[in-house]
């Protein structure tokens, strides 16, 4: 049986994709495996097992960028994870091994290109990120989500990189009706879906309660994910059917099917949505993003003319405010905004990734 080596975890964008693309190549050839690499530590520890997804968890451990005496255990650490890596190597005998980001990808990577597995590795941002950089003149292939991360790469990894788009699930107009009952959407107001991701953004979330205190929702509807920690805190401006306060929405293509303007953090596969849906959005940068990774990414929204970006730090002064309003009264830009989303979506990427692991692990 053909087995492929999923390397990614530690947060939700890294292993999300690599469940996207394991999905995807499963579709291709429902007799193969996709098995799961990841960290004890991190949120694959709790999803694969609710899942019931194959995969191993190995004691990973990130690089601290800002505290870095921190980093002072990995060398006491390495010797048992990469005998740990090399076990699973052993057991399951991958035709290809695929890399989606963060701490887990590198030493899984680097321990199959030793041993000659062909291999590949996902870069969701536009500045690729250490564990690409550390692989990337290594690896068979490099998949990137936006096309500006192909000119960030070093020069001499370039000749194997594709623009692929980053992973998510197939954009389905059919699917607006449904969304529109579970949420009490009203046709003739807009609608604003805001989100900071599963935990929540919460310098995002005091500025829109602010908006909606200031009457500013008076004349749209608004979707607000709180994220699942903070949503007691804002749980009271719940004002249905014009406001809806909830913890998380799953999934997150019934908002994005009925939303006019979004709300978000700039994550990649945040970004990936919104462009395959055409969804004008606001981003607001989270700042402590390792290399500050997501003001880059909403940087290249909003050059490409599909997105505005609002500094955190601006949020106290009331841009966040002045950006809704813009965009809520100027349909025109809202227009020319949704098609440049659009031409920055790739929204079957994860069909086109999966022909490539396919390619991969027939290779020799």
């Amino acid at each position: 049986m053909t087995t492929i080596l999923l390397a990614g975890g530690g947060t939700g964008g890294h292993l999300m994709p690599a469940i996207a693309v394991a999905q995807a190549t499963r579709e291709l050839h429902p007799e193969w495996r996709c098995v799961f690499v990841g960290a004890e530590r991190g949120i694959e520890a709790s999803v694969l097992p609710e899942r019931h997804l194959p995969h191993h968890l190995l004691p990973f451990h990130p690089l601290y960028r800002r505290q870095w005496w921190k980093n002072v255990r990995w060398p006491f650490l390495l010797p048992a994870l990469m005998r740990g890596i090399d076990r699973v190597l052993d057991d399951e005998s991958p035709a290809a091994v695929i890399g989606t980001g963060g701490y887990v990808s590198a030493p899984v990577l680097r321990r199959a290109t030793r041993r000659g597995i062909p291999t590949g590795i996902l870069e969701l941002d536009v500045l690729p990120g250490l564990a690409t950089r550390l692989v990337a003149r290594r690896v068979r292939e490099i998949w990137v989500a936006a096309p500006e991360a192909l000119d960030a790469l070093p020069r001499s990894a370039r000749e194997h990189a594709t623009l692929t788009g980053a992973p998510i699930e197939v954009p389905d107009p059919g699917r607006r009706a449904a969304a529109s009952r579970r949420f009490g959407i009203r046709g003739g107001k807009a609608v604003v879906v805001v989100t900071g991701g599963s935990q929540g953004a919460l310098a995002v979330n005091h500025a829109v309660a602010e908006w909606i205190r200031r009457g500013g929702a008076a004349n749209v509807q608004v979707i607000w994910a709180t994220g699942r920690g903070t949503h007691a805190q804002f749980a009271a401006l719940n004002n249905p059917p014009n406001v809806h306060v909830i913890p998380f929405i799953d999934p997150m293509a019934d908002a994005w099917s009925v939303a006019d303007v979004a709300v978000a953090r700039s994550g990649m596969m945040t970004l990936a949505e919104l462009c395959a849906w055409g969804i004008p959005s606001i981003l607001v940068p989270l700042p402590t993003a390792a290399a500050d990774h997501q003001t880059h990414n909403a940087q290249a929204m909003e050059r490409s003319g599909a997105a505005r970006v609002v500094p955190q730090r601006a949020l106290a002064s009331g841009r966040l405010f002045d950006a809704i309003a813009g965009l809520l009264g100027d349909p025109a830009r809202r227009t020319e905004m949704a098609v440049a989303a659009r031409a920055r979506g790739r929204p079957r990427a994860a069909g086109v990734i999966a022909l490539r692991v396919s390619a991969l692990a027939r290779s020799p």
